[in-house]
This record gives structure tokens, sequence and C-alpha cells, in this order.
């Protein structure tokens, strides 16, 4: 029982570059270089991408319009990963972009959906409102309409 589990412990991978084992998602954004220039300017884009998912709350068209460019650029994701992973000598340097995805997926893809959910959920919850109010409205015209019944009769 021991041996094999000392067997799974010595089969998770050690990372290259910062020779720490990686065995969640914790451990594996750790062994990032996050002072690399490229991927300040990502978080640097990740928060502006935020703040204008905050800002477009209330105009939706604009909010469509950042909806469809996040979400093209996470299916865009893959392209990006052979991109970067056939490139990654003239902007990192580590190669980050393995075959599987992990990087560009928890990197790049992850707070791009996470806003794009943000625009889902106001989408709802504005729909939510609108539904809530109409159906006001059409209680108080029944009520009307049943007073003026009423008063007629």
């Amino acid at each position: 029982m021991t041996g094999s589990k000392a067997q799974n412990i010595s089969s998770i991978p050690i990372d290259a570059f910062s020779n720490l084992r990686v065995t969640s998602i914790w451990t594996f954004l750790q062994t990032i270089q996050w002072s690399e220039p490229w991927l300040i300017g990502l978080v640097a884009f990740h928060v502006f991408c935020f703040v204008a998912t905050l800002f477009t709350c209330r105009h939706y068209r604009l909010q469509i319009c950042l909806f469809l460019m996040m979400v093209g650029m996470v299916a865009s994701a893959e392209y990006l990963n052979e991109l970067a992973a056939m490139n990654w000598r003239l902007f990192s340097k580590f190669q980050y972009f393995d075959s599987k995805g992990m990087f560009i997926s928890l990197v790049y893809s992850v707070p791009l959906l996470f806003n794009s959910i943000i625009i889902v959920g106001v989408w709802v919850y504005r729909t939510f409102c609108t539904m809530t109010e109409l159906k006001t409205l059409q209680l108080k015209r029944k009520a009307a309409r049943q007073q003026n019944q009423k008063k007629t009769q």
C-alpha cells in the first residue's frame, strides 16, 4: 500500500525551471515567473477586461461586443498556444506552452471565461428584472380593469 503511494508521488512531475512539484493548480501558478514583461502585460490585459466588464454593465450593446470578443479569444486559444509554443524564445525566458494547453487555459482562457460568466450573469439578472417589471405592470393593469368593471356595474 505505501509502496504504490510512494510510486504515485514520485510520478508527479517536477517543474524544470523552479524544481517545485506540480501537484495542484496553485503550485503550477507558483512556478510561473510573473516578472516577465509579457506576463505583466497579460495580467494588465485581464485587469482591463475585468474593468471593461464592470463598466459596460449598463451598456447592453457594448457588453455584447465585449462578450463576443472574449469568447472569440477563448476559442482561438488553441491556435495561440501552438503559435506561442513555436515562437516562445522571442518573448519568454521559459517554454510555458505545453501540448495540452494547461498554461494558456489557466492564464489566458480562465480569466476571459470568468468575465464572460459575469456578463451572462448580468444578462440573466437584467432579464429577471425586466420580467418582474412586466408581470407587475400586467397585474396593475388587470387590477385597474377589474376596478373599472366594478364601477360600471
